[in-house]
Order: structure tokens, then C-alpha cells, then sequence
């Protein structure tokens, strides 16, 4: 007989708790070697365990709604020459595993809330489920007392549901766990909120909480004729992550804008002697934006609680327009690297989102992003910060300007910057010096000489 052996998850980066949206294979199944078992959702990505050699699945020890992390056992395989064959085709895209939450209340953001419901872990000795609280909302920030955290009175559920209901901002105690013993799951707090969206009851009002409107429900077809298109998982994904910046995040937006005449020249020349390469003006926004994170460190930061991390690299995050959304993969180290290095590294990053093969760690780690629209057109715009960073620059299409230059005017060919910032960390004057920077580096880029 031959051999039974464990196909494990392999290294997804630094992602633990990822869940399992789709089992592409049965007990009984041949899989060729690389084949995929199982597909994962991570904040932004998309990816298959492999099997990692030929054989007959014997038994499949996740199922859709799994969490899983590095080595984690997803089958147990019987290898054997006799079993390797061609793998079947691919599989039909999975459908959600539990339904997105739209509307009002923000969405979830982190990696364990936006991606699909986990089933809760049975516990033994579970206490009885508590009777609703009338204590205010849990929403975020949280207030407790000392009396919140008294067996008894906090609602049963995981800290996983916990932080995932506190990112909604419901208050637990309103929610009835469907689980053994009253257990609170990720699709009840969902399936509470779609209560709240569709006009049911809702969550009293608190500090940190949007007491809103339920959001509108219309019969678009009643005026005219319709289409209905799913999202794709990218923009699910994204758009939860989005919802929550903007609800969560104090928001300005400083606008400027920068001479960038000798940086074009000089870019058209170094794209001439490098043809290979396609040489954008985004590598030498990347370089000046390095720059201007060394002049600024508190732009390269993070806020952590009641602190603020300064970081010591910098890795910058890239807005990449694929057809089935917004993905953001990070360059690295871009402080190290040449404008050359940099033209390379960008086609490649932007090469796989398109392909949708990006993965876990190329989208990890980002100090600060930019978001180019100069390539479509557009004035200015309002960027979301991309949390936990605290700032993004926005840039729109360049033009030719009439520039006074203290005799007369000259056609100077001028790009607009648009920096949001989280104003909780940045202030407007910080802001204006930070755009500033940007517009006299950019405008001389000799500058990053020094």
C-alpha cells in the first residue's frame, strides 16, 4: 500500500488565521502534484495550496470557513506512481462563503473580519449565554467599566468575533449567538447587521458608534430596465477596507502642485538610452517621496493605540488599476534602489496584479502610497489613506501652465498632488511643507542628490 502523507499550508508570509473559501478537491480525488486543494482569502489576495505531490486524497481535514496558517495539515494524500494524473480543470470561482455586509455601519478591515466567517470552535464547560446588557455600545472606541468584564455579563464569543463585531460597531449584548450555549459567530454579528440595514432594530447610539439611517431599499426596476453584476472579491475586499478609512480616519486633503518641466526632459532622455525599460514618472515620485519621508518622518508612521511608530524604512505601497479592482502591491527598500531598479521593479509589481498573482507579502509592509491617475486624466482628487499608514499622495494628469517667472510668463509643464492625511497624527501645516518639498524636489531633481 502506499504511502499516506500530509499536504500542509505553505509560507504565506506573516498571515496567520487566513480562511478557507473554497475546497477544489474531494476524498477519493487524483491530483496531480501543484494541483490546488484549497483556495484562501487573504485582505487582498487570492491563493491555492498545492498538493505537493501526486497522489489520491484519502481525507480532507479542512472544510470552507476553516482558518488555516503556515503548516497547517489540509489533506492526507496516498502518493504512489498510480495516482498522479493530470489535474482536472479549474475549478468554478467560489462563491462568498458568508455574505458581505453594505451599508451604513463601517466595514471590516482587518484581516480576519474581511474575509469570509469562520465556524466558531465548540468549547467545553461553556457558561449560559448572558442575558442582554444594558450597558451602552461596544463600538469603537470602547468604554468599560469594571462591571463589563464580569463573567456573566460580557457576551459569549471568540476575541476574533469580538474585534470583528467592534470594527462593525455592534454591541454584542444585542446580539442572540446561534452557537452551542448561546456562542456568538461571525454570521450572527452579520446576520444582525443586515437586520439593522434592512430596517430592524438598531444599535443605540455612543461614543465612537454612527448612529445612522438604514440604508435605502429601492426597486431600481420600477423606472427603467436593470442589470445586476457582482462584485468581484477585490472589490468586496477593498471596499470594506475603504468604508472603514474613511469612517475611522479624520481626513484632510492638501493640494499643491509642481513644476515638473526639467524632470520630464530629463526622463525622456533616460528613457531613450533605456528602452527596455518602461520609465514612468511615477519612479521619480517614488524617489521624491522618499525623500520627503526622511525630511518628515512623522509621515512615515503608524499609530498603535496612544503611540506613534516612526518607521526606519521605506517600502511604498503602488495603487495598481486591475479589471477586477483596486490592489495596492509595495515596493520595497525603495530608499536602496535606483530610478533603473526602481522602472524594473514596477512593471514587474504591476504585471502581477494585473495577472492576479500577487500574494500575501508583496501587498505587506507599506510606509506610505501613491495613486497615480495621470495616465487617464482628471485636476485633483481626494486619495483614502490606506491604514495603518497615515498619509497618500494623489496625483492627476500634468499640463502646461503660464508661469510668472518674475518678468514674464513661460509655458512650464506643472503636475497636480493631491496629500491625504490623517489629521490626528498630521497637521495643515505639516502638510502644506510636506507638498512643498515634493514640488521643489520634483521640480530640481538633483536634489535627491543630497
Amino acid at each position: 500500500m502506499a504511502e499516506v502523507r500530509e499536504a500542509r499550508v505553505p509560507d504565506i508570509g506573516n498571515f496567520s488565521g487566513i480562511p478557507v473559501i473554497e475546497v477544489l478537491v474531494a476524498a477519493g480525488d487524483r491530483v496531480g502534484k501543484d494541483q490546488g486543494l484549497v483556495t484562501l482569502e487573504s485582505d487582498k489576495a487570492t491563493m491555492e495550496v498545492p498538493a505537493p505531490f501526486a497522489g489520491v486524497v484519502r481525507e480532507l481535514k479542512v472544510k470552507v470557513g476553516d482558518e488555516v496558517s503556515e503548516g497547517h495539515v489540509v489533506a492526507l494524500i496516498e502518493a504512489g506512481d498510480e495516482a498522479a494524473a493530470e489535474a482536472p480543470g479549474a475549478a468554478a470561482p467560489a462563491q462568498p462563503a458568508a455574505p458581505t455586509v453594505q451599508g451604513d455601519a463601517p466595514a471590516p478591515g482587518s484581516q480576519e473580519a474581511v474575509v469570509s466567517a469562520a465556524q466558531p470552535t465548540a468549547e467545553a464547560d461553556a457558561p449560559p449565554p448572558p442575558a442582554p446588557s444594558g450597558a451602552g455600545p461596544r463600538t469603537p472606541p470602547v468604554a468599560f467599566d469594571a462591571t463589563a468584564v464580569q463573567p456573566g455579563t460580557v457576551p459569549y464569543a471568540s476575541p476574533v468575533v469580538r474585534r470583528f463585531a467592534r470594527e462593525l460597531g455592534v454591541d454584542l449584548s444585542q446580539v442572540t449567538g446561534s452557537g452551542r450555549n448561546g456562542r456568538i459567530s461571525r454570521e450572527d454579528v452579520q446576520q444582525f447587521v443586515k437586520s439593522v440595514m434592512a430596517g430592524g432594530a438598531r444599535p443605540a447610539a455612543g461614543v465612537g458608534g454612527l448612529d445612522l439611517l438604514p440604508w435605502p431599499k429601492v426597486d431600481f426596476s420600477k423606472f427603467g430596465p436593470v442589470e445586476t453584476r457582482p462584485l468581484s472579491r477585490i472589490q468586496k475586499i477593498s471596499g470594506a477596507n475603504l468604508a472603514r478609512n474613511w469612517a475611522m480616519i479624520p481626513h484632510v486633503t492638501q493640494h499643491d502642485e509642481a513644476d515638473i518641466t526639467e524632470m520630464e526632459a530629463f526622463r525622456k532622455r533616460l528613457a531613450e538610452e533605456n528602452r527596455e525599460l518602461k520609465l514612468t514618472p511615477l519612479v521619480f515620485l517614488i524617489k521624491a517621496v522618499v525623500s520627503a519621508l526622511k525630511a518628515f518622518p512623522h509621515f512615515n508612521a503608524s499609530l498603535d493605540g496612544g503611540q506613534l511608530v516612526l518607521k526606519r524604512y521605506f517600502h511604498v505601497g503602488i495603487a495598481v488599476d486591475t479589471p477586477d479592482g483596486l490592489v495596492v502591491p509595495v515596493i520595497r527598500d525603495c530608499d536602496q534602489k535606483g530610478l533603473l531598479d526602481l522602472a524594473t521593479e514596477l512593471g514587474e509589481v504591476s504585471k502581477k496584479a494585473r495577472d492576479k498573482k500577487l500574494g500575501p507579502a508583496d501587498m505587506q509592509g507599506g510606509c506610505f502610497s501613491i495613486s497615480s491617475l495621470g495616465g487617464i486624466g482628471g485636476t485633483a482628487f481626494t486619495p483614502i489613506v490606506n491604514a495603518p499608514e497615515v498619509a497618500i499622495l494623489g496625483v492627476s494628469r500634468s499640463s502646461m501652465k503660464p508661469v510668472w517667472n518674475g518678468e514674464k510668463f513661460k509655458p512650464r509643464l506643472v503636475l497636480p498632488l493631491s496629500l491625504s492625511y490623517d489629521h490626528r497624527v498630521i497637521d495643515g501645516a505639516d502638510a502644506a511643507r510636506f507638498t512643498a518639498y515634493l514640488a521643489r524636489v520634483l521640480g530640481d531633481v538633483r536634489r535627491l542628490l543630497l
